[in-house]
């Protein structure tokens, strides 16, 4: 774990109710990141998500395809420090 960093997103598109935060939990798992998805009000979902800077750009580029149901139209992303707020990944509500 030589270059930890974190990273929030806004993904914008069609992205409520097809099923875009459970895909996005089981990459971060599989790509061994902490943090966390939701859906904002405002119709986008929110990503944070920490671990290796290299498995952090995979995630992003998951982000920007998303599950078949899914339309992305644009993905938003900050990249920060590790803080090491979080030990795993969750989906909230």
């Amino acid at each position: 774990m030589d270059d930890l960093a974190s990273f929030e997103a806004k993904v914008h598109g069609r992205v409520h109710g097809v099923f875009f935060r459970t895909f996005v939990q089981r990459w971060a798992e599989q790509l061994k990141l902490a943090g966390y998805v939701r859906n904002l009000p405002d119709g986008t979902v929110e990503v944070r998500a920490e671990g290796e800077r290299q498995q952090l750009e995979k995630l992003v580029g998951y982000l920007q395809k998303g599950p078949p149901p899914a339309r992305v139209d644009n993905v938003v992303t900050g990249w920060a420090e590790y803080s090491g707020l979080f030990t795993d990944f969750r989906v909230r509500y």
